[in-house]
C-alpha cells in the first residue's frame, strides 16, 4: 500500500512505500552517539553511501540532503529531534515503483529525479536484502555497536521516560 500525507518538510507531501523503501527510523540518543543533530544527519549520509558503495551503485552526497545517483536521488533523510533523541530517519528506494514519484516533487526539488537500488543495478533489490548491510555501514559511520533493545532496556540506555508513553 502507498500513501502520501501533508508534512512540514521540504516536500510538502511524503511518500510512504514501505515494502518497496528501507525506512530506518528506530530513535536514538544523540547523547549517547556524541553526535549534535546536524552531524547525525551527515552521518546518516555516510551510512547510505556506504551502503550504496557495498552494493556496487556509486551514492553521493550533494548540496541537497540526502543521497544522489547522478541527478536522481536514491535517498532521502528527514530527522525529527526532541530532548537529543532522534525519530524518523531516512527512507532507501530499494524496489519502488519509480512512477508514484510522478505525482509529487520529490523532496521539494524540481528538476530533479529519482531512481532505486532496483533500477540502478537492474534487478529485484528487497528491504530484506538491504538492511544487514545497512546495519554494517551505519555501524561503520557511527564507530559503533548496534545494541537492540526492549523498553526496559531503553531506559536504562538514557532514553527519556516520554519515549515509552502510550498516546492518551
Amino acid at each position: 500500500m502507498v500513501s502520501t500525507c501533508g508534512t512540514q518538510r521540504s516536500g510538502l507531501r511524503f511518500l510512504s512505500a514501505p515494502t518497496y523503501q528501507s525506512s530506518r527510523t528506530s530513535p536514538l540518543s544523540l547523547r549517547r552517539l556524541h553526535r549534535g543533530l546536524r552531524r547525525y544527519v551527515c552521518g546518516l549520509e555516510g551510512a547510505a553511501v556506504g551502503l550504496c558503495r557495498r552494493l556496487g551503485v556509486e551514492g553521493v552526497r550533494s548540496g541537497e540532503t540526502g543521497i544522489w545517483v547522478g541527478e536522481r536521488k536514491i535517498c532521502a533523510i528527514g530527522v525529527h529531534c526532541s530532548h537529543h533523541v532522534t525519530s524518523h530517519g531516512l527512507a532507501l528506494n530499494c524496489n519502488t515503483d519509480l512512477s508514484w514519484f510522478d505525482h509529487i516533487v520529490p523532496c521539494g526539488i524540481e528538476g530533479k529525479g529519482v531512481t532505486s537500488l532496483s533500477a540502478e543495478l537492474g534487478r529485484a533489490v528487497t528491504v530484506e536484502e538491504v538492511v544487514p548491510p545497512f546495519l554494517e555501514a551505519f555501524q561503520e559511520e557511527f564507530h559503533c555497536n548496534l545494541d537492540f533493545r526492549d523498553g526496559e532496556e531503553e531506559e536504562e540506555a538514557g532514553l527519556p521516560d516520554h519515549h515509552h508513553r502510550s498516546p492518551k
